[in-house]
């Protein structure tokens, strides 16, 4: 009987779901001193930041405008030409990308909020060449390669970062569009979904082969991921998404698998009340870290530089609700530290990345936003 009841146990134990037991960090031992400069202001709400191979930066804005910011700090004229966005709550021109042969082809790619034919919208993506002009430029060649679906009224949640794998395919982040939050699971449709798909649009050749999915998916049960990063050792993709109250979260998505909203979260409804069926399920995957308070994740981007020596190999993340920027120290697939940065300044940090010359740049989310620059303080 007691061999019995212990291997009864051990199954029981081994049957249960895990939690991810991963949140509030220890701060590094060492503090990071950084100077913060203002390099331009007057952007309108800037979603996206690329850099240009000559050092400048493209940045979107989120009504629809593209720019390019000078190492002056000089602000462009728009960019003529781009695709029709609608401005929309949440939704608007989102994030940018250039393609691995942009310095010969001058293709780069927009993720952004697109109005469709039946009255409802959805996001998208395009590519276009990017032809410069003395401070500014125009696109051409802009051409749809990628839409959505199912379309929805509402103004919430679109995602939508681009990464770029080294094969020159496109990971694109898609939102559950709030009130469309069920969908998520529905694996045949791009609601609450990582997709992947070739530089025309087509599904990546080695998507999950599972019958019932969408073609372009990568990964199912996301809420609304608005930083997406590689891993530049391994190659794999990091994200992060925006819980709801609580549940902030960080993952690797991996072909194939189910990230568990609206199932599981570490987060409860704005009301206050209960999401789902609890924090963890059989078949359903953990986050590698999350947030409870949510500090309403945006940007996410590993840094590789030689500026600060310390920080090599560490994620950064903006926090838009929370003010704040965020180090987190890896070890072994884990976040062992996590550093608050800037949250004296008062700035939704939108997006994150790392500069040619080897500081992190910024884009704060407001109507006077701005592009920062840190280097060592």
């Amino acid at each position: 009987m007691k061999r019995s009841a212990a291997t009864a146990l051990v199954s029981f134990l081994a049957a249960a779901p895990v939690l991810a037991e991963q949140t509030n960090a220890p701060a590094p031992s060492a503090p990071s001193k950084v100077k913060v400069e203002t390099i331009a202001e007057g952007l309108v709400n800037p979603w996206g930041l690329q850099f240009l191979p000559d050092g400048r930066a493209l940045i979107t804005e989120k009504p629809g405008t593209l720019r390019i910011v000078g190492k002056d700090g000089k602000i462009s004229e728009a960019i003529a030409g781009p695709p029709k966005v609608q401005d929309i709550d949440q939704g608007g021109l989102l994030d940018v990308r250039l393609a691995p042969d942009f310095a010969s082809s001058g293709t780069i790619y927009l993720a952004y909020t697109e109005a469709r034919d039946d009255g409802k919208n959805g996001t998208s993506v395009a590519s276009a060449k990017l032809v410069t002009e003395g401070d500014g430029g125009k696109l051409e060649n802009v051409k749809v390669i990628f839409r959505q679906q199912p379309t929805h009224e509402g103004g919430y949640h679109f995602g939508s970062r681009i990464v770029i794998a080294p094969d020159g395919t496109l990971f694109v982040t898609l939102g559950e569009r709030n009130f469309l939050r069920k969908e998520s699971q529905n694996p045949a449709n791009h609601i609450g979904k990582i997709v992947h798909i070739n530089a025309d649009g087509t599904p990546a050749a080695d998507n999950p082969k599972r019958e019932g999915w969408a073609p372009e998916n990568w990964s199912i049960g996301h809420r609304n991921v608005q930083g997406a990063a590689l891993d530049p050792v391994t190659g794999e993709l990091w994200t992060v998404e925006h819980g709801a109250r609580g549940g902030d979260e960080l993952n690797k998505p991996q072909a194939g698998k189910n990230y568990g909203w609206p199932i599981i979260t570490y987060g409860v409804d704005y009301s206050g009340a209960k999401i789902g069926e609890g924090k963890a399920k059989e078949g359903l995957e953990q986050a590698v870290y999350y947030w409870v308070p949510s500090i309403a994740t945006s940007g996410l981007a590993f840094y590789t530089g030689d500026l600060f020596p310390e920080w090599k190999g560490n994620l950064f993340v903006g926090g838009l609700k929370a003010t704040q920027l965020q180090r987190l120290v890896l070890k072994d697939g884990q976040v062992v530290a996590a550093e608050v940065l800037l949250q004296d300044q008062g700035d939704r940090i939108r997006d994150v990345r790392q500069g040619p010359d080897g500081a992190l740049w910024l884009l704060t989310d407001d109507q006077d936003g701005k592009l920062l620059r840190l280097s060592p303080g």
